[in-house]
């Protein structure tokens, strides 16, 4: 059985070292103030990598020069020692942004001058001016001179009727006998005429056709118009029928009965060329 007086030595001891090993704790633990700019007080970031999982799974390679999530194989001729990168997705398409919308020109209203202000002014005075109305004597006398200008109009333009020559149109179908009678006598002399100067060149080369030719003659016999109104297809026929008729002139005077009403006969005849070189005008 330990005594006492041992118990009491040993209980020294340890409180002796106890005491010794807190006293070099303590003595051996020093503090700094914090300074961020100093290397070993910065901020240590991790990166991490995440790559996707291929399709196969290349090789690994013993000589590595970085390790990742998953054995990658490097390409292309030369060798690089870089770090992989993780494919970013691609960035979403924007949306088209509308044209701005276009700029109304501003109507800008110009200041009116004193001279324009007093000028616009004596316009709208005039305007809200009221006419007096006419009287009766003046309504009378306006229609007066209205009535009398259309009278002097009308007389002008019966005047100028009145002297236009009175024509009368004639053909092989007037059976007046005044007409008939001149008509008759004018055929027949055409006739006589063409038989006489009948176009040589017609002969030779055997023309013959039918046209229709309107002329003119005057109350004294001369000619006034000549015109072909249907061609005959033969320019020389056509000619020849406009010389006959000029050969022919003047024909007889209008007769009294035919004067007194008529200053211009229009005779409008089928003049035939025969195939036997003879002239007919019907």
């Amino acid at each position: 059985m330990i005594s006492t007086h041992n118990q009491n030595d040993i209980l020294g001891i340890g409180l002796f070292v106890a005491t010794a090993l807190h006293a070099f704790v303590i003595l051996g633990i020093t503090f700094k103030p914090f300074d961020p700019s100093k290397p070993e007080y910065q901020q240590q970031s991790l990166e991490v990598m995440v790559v996707r999982q291929p399709k196969q799974q290349p090789e690994e390679d013993e000589q590595a020069d970085y390790l990742a999530q998953v054995a990658q194989s490097g390409g292309g001729e030369k060798r690089l020692q870089e770090k992989p990168q993780t494919a970013e997705p691609p960035a979403p398409p924007q949306a088209a942004q509308a044209p701005p919308p276009l700029q109304q020109p501003v109507s800008q209203t110009q200041p009116l001058t004193t001279a324009q202000s007093e000028q616009q002014a004596a316009v709208e005075n005039r305007i809200v001016e009221r006419q007096p109305m006419p009287t009766a004597s003046q309504l009378l006398n306006s229609k007066n001179m209205e009535i009398a200008r259309l009278t002097a109009e009308l007389e002008r333009k019966s005047e100028a009727y009145a002297k236009l020559p009175k024509r009368k149109a004639i053909s092989a179908s007037t059976k007046e006998y005044k007409y008939a009678s001149y008509l008759d006598a004018w055929r027949r002399k055409v006739e006589r005429i063409g038989n006489l100067n009948y176009p040589d060149q017609a002969k030779r080369d055997r023309l013959y056709g039918n046209l229709v030719l309107h002329v003119a003659v005057k109350a004294d016999g001369s000619v006034d118009q000549i015109r072909v109104l249907h061609s005959s297809g033969h320019k020389i026929l056509d000619d020849s029928a406009i010389r006959i008729v000029r050969l022919a002139a003047p024909f007889s005077p209008f007769p009294n009965e035919i004067r007194k009403e008529t200053d211009i006969l229009d005779i409008t005849r089928t003049w035939q060329f025969l195939r036997s070189g003879k002239l007919n005008a019907e």
